[in-house]
């Protein structure tokens, strides 16, 4: 990309106070739109085919698919809203839609993202006990006490947002002051970014790769036991199939935590360059779109690994959602 990409104008003409704005009009920039517009667009329909999923569906209503739709509405909310604002301001520097939503859009972009990591770890939990513990884990697990546990897991990741960009003074409208008419920056103070990598980065990280290697252990443990079974065929069957469960179960989450790893290390670890403390640097920028390109593989992943939710896409995709009783439809039962 050249300099004669970028045409200088002013955001607001008629206003003596208001920004340069930076049309960027090359080749160049039009391919890099229309790629992060579909991104964003597939980010919107897969998750929307998730939550539809398990939202219709009565066979899909399970404490896992309950964590999975949380996972789905915070990537559904990236894709819907935190992409669209984040092209636009890529396109085009300025800021037209005033205070309230600069103070908001933050807000929301990160409580959206927050909330799709307490997610993970949340499905890193609910995986660890069904792995280790499957026979009481309908007892231990329950809908009413998933329910519970994702509102808390929302209402922290608000309330922390919300105390995180307060102390970077980008909470309150009188704490916004841009230099000129048509701005919206946020500054992060690198006190502030070393502890939110802590707690936003490493122990969500910690969490669930400890999750993921107690899965792994187990697997393997009753891998050795599957391999132990020699009383009479039935039983070295029914070995072969729980071995065979686990092992599926430690390979979802391996390839969850590998792809959540690619995409949120980069970002947390150029957090504390103080040259990227800023929310318009061109690193925080490619780094940020990593993050949000996680909500896009999420339900990829689910389609890749997941027989139910191919079942339901093709319910939904062919209008066949809208027959009666569909939503008591079974989708392939043999999948769970």
């Amino acid at each position: 990309m050249n300099n004669t990409d970028i045409v200088v104008q002013y955001c607001f003409p008629d206003n003596n106070s208001s920004c340069r704005k930076e049309v960027r009009t090359g080749s160049s920039y039009i391919l890099l739109f229309i790629v992060l517009s579909c991104i964003s667009v597939c980010t919107v329909f897969l998750n929307l085919l998730v939550i539809i999923s398990i939202s219709h569906f009565k066979q899909l209503h399970t404490p896992t698919n309950l964590i999975i739709l949380s996972l789905a509405v915070a990537d559904l909310l990236v894709g819907m809203f935190v992409m669209p604002m984040n092209i636009i301001q890529l396109i085009d520097s300025c800021w037209y839609f005033g205070k309230v939503m600069c103070s908001l859009y933050p807000l929301i972009a990160f409580s959206s993202m927050a909330a799709s990591l307490c997610s993970l770890v949340f499905i890193s939990i609910d995986q660890y006990i069904a792995v280790s513990d499957p026979l009481l884990y309908s007892t231990r697990v329950t809908v009413c006490k998933t329910s519970v546990f994702l509102i808390l897991g929302w209402s922290l990741c608000l309330f922390y947002i919300s105390v995180y960009l307060y102390f970077n003074d980008h909470l309150l409208q009188s704490q916004i002051s841009p230099s000129c008419y048509g701005e919206c920056v946020v500054f992060f103070k690198q006190s502030l970014q070393i502890v939110d990598l802590v707690i936003s980065f490493i122990t969500p990280c910690c969490i669930i790769i400890v999750l993921y290697s107690l899965i792994f252990i187990v697997a393997r443990h009753q891998a050795k036991a599957v391999r132990a079974v020699k009383n009479g065929d039935s039983h070295k069957h029914e070995a072969k199939v729980l071995n065979s469960s686990q092992t599926k179960a430690a390979k979802k989450i391996g390839i969850v935590v590998c792809v959540f790893l690619a995409c949120w290390i980069p970002f947390f670890l150029c957090s504390l360059s103080p040259e990227s403390l800023t929310s318009v640097s061109v690193v925080w920028t490619v780094f940020g779109w990593l993050t949000l390109m996680n909500s896009t593989v999420n339900p990829l992943i689910y389609a890749i690994f997941y027989s139910w939710f191919r079942a339901s896409a093709k319910y939904i995709l062919t209008c066949r959602i809208f027959e009666s009783s569909s939503s008591w439809a079974k989708l392939l039962p043999d999948s769970f």
